[in-house]
């Protein structure tokens, strides 16, 4: 079965999920960018029990979804090595290249909403250039949906929204 038509069946019952996603049946009319995001725990359970309020993705180069995310845009939650077990919507995004100044903007801002206060979270992303911060809501856990991924990004654009207005060209 198409991950589209699994994912309208795992969200089936909660009205802005079904609504929002139906989109996806007709991809040009789509008014978001599909995003699948590979995590670990407890970062994962941290975001399905809504403790975790802020994605963050640090990487040394521009990588998605570094410039590539949006508000509105749908991310699906997929365990590392696992099933995707939730979706969510990004509400907010902020992109940095990372400096002195922005470590400590994101440090003092995100720390408790990215459920980072452990310093080795810190430490492990130190050699970081860019930075990619995303206030998520709606957060829906769904029953597992098998998705076989061999590469090891931990983040894929899976359908990107043409993000132009469709013209009526009707009453020309």
């Amino acid at each position: 079965m198409p991950l589209v038509d699994e994912l309208l069946l795992a969200v089936q019952g909660d009205p802005f999920w079904e609504s929002y996603l139906k989109q996806l049946k007709t991809p040009y009319e789509a008014t978001f960018t599909l995003h699948l995001a590979i995590l670990v725990e407890p970062y994962l359970q941290f975001i399905l029990e809504g403790k975790k309020t802020v994605e963050s993705r640090f990487s040394s180069r521009r990588f998605a979804p570094y410039n590539r995310v949006d508000k509105g845009d749908v991310v699906l939650l997929k365990q590392s090595s696992g099933p995707i077990v939730g979706v969510c919507q990004v509400a907010q995004a902020w992109f940095y290249h990372l400096e002195p100044e922005s470590w400590l903007t994101i440090k003092k801002n995100f720390a408790a909403a990215i459920c980072a206060q452990d310093p080795d979270f810190w430490k492990q992303r130190e050699t970081a250039s860019f930075a990619t911060l995303m206030r998520i809501e709606n957060v829906k856990s769904i029953s597992p949906i098998k998705f076989t991924k061999r590469d090891r990004r931990g983040w894929v654009v899976l359908h990107e929204s043409s993000g132009q207005l469709q013209l009526d060209l009707g009453n020309l």
